[in-house]
């Protein structure tokens, strides 16, 4: 048995504990508290550790998944979480655009420490304002020598939709070469 460890990053409210506790098949570990500063608007709580999943995608696969904080106070955990990852997601909230410049810096974060398999998620599609992947895709400067990254379009509410984008991580990795 293979187990892939997976890291769902990005924006406060962009979806990541959502997306963790749809995939997962265990009781979701989260390590959350009251939000008392200016997201509370937004939920009334919020990730300070990590969210903690686990989903048996084949006879040969498990994906242990780690849901990250958003809130960049809590990024000393960004660093422990991707360390050990053998990919992740960055998921983005479409119809947020002025979280690009934080999902940006996320990504910028993670990619200058781990050089792993990634996929952009776009959360909020069916939201009003929701801008098209491509302008979003530019927003986070995220094309680099004119090659766009996967970007699978994700409704961290629907476990078909959840799945879909795991799959899609997990060829990309598998692509990429990786061995356990």
């Amino acid at each position: 048995m293979v187990n892939l460890r997976v890291v769902v990053t990005g924006t406060v409210g962009a979806g990541k504990s959502t997306f963790v506790r749809t995939a997962s098949e265990i009781e979701v570990v989260e390590i959350e508290r009251k939000i008392t500063d200016k997201i509370s608007t937004l939920k009334d709580q919020t990730t300070v550790a990590f969210d903690f999943g686990k989903l048996v995608l084949d006879a040969n696969m498990d994906l242990h998944l780690y849901g990250t904080p958003g809130q960049s106070r809590f990024d000393f955990m960004w660093d422990i979480l991707i360390k050990g990852a053998d990919a992740y997601i960055l998921l983005v909230a479409a119809n947020q655009p002025s979280d690009f410049p934080y999902a940006r810096e996320i990504f910028l974060f993670m990619n200058k420490r781990v050089q792993v398999p990634m996929i952009i998620g776009l959360t909020h599609m069916d939201c009003a304002g929701a801008l098209p992947p491509a302008d979003i895709v530019k927003n986070l400067d995220a094309i680099k020598d004119e090659i766009y990254p996967t970007i699978v379009t994700v409704n961290p509410n629907l476990k078909s939709s959840v799945l879909h984008a795991l799959r899609v991580l997990v060829d990309l990795t598998n692509r990429s070469g990786f061995k356990p």
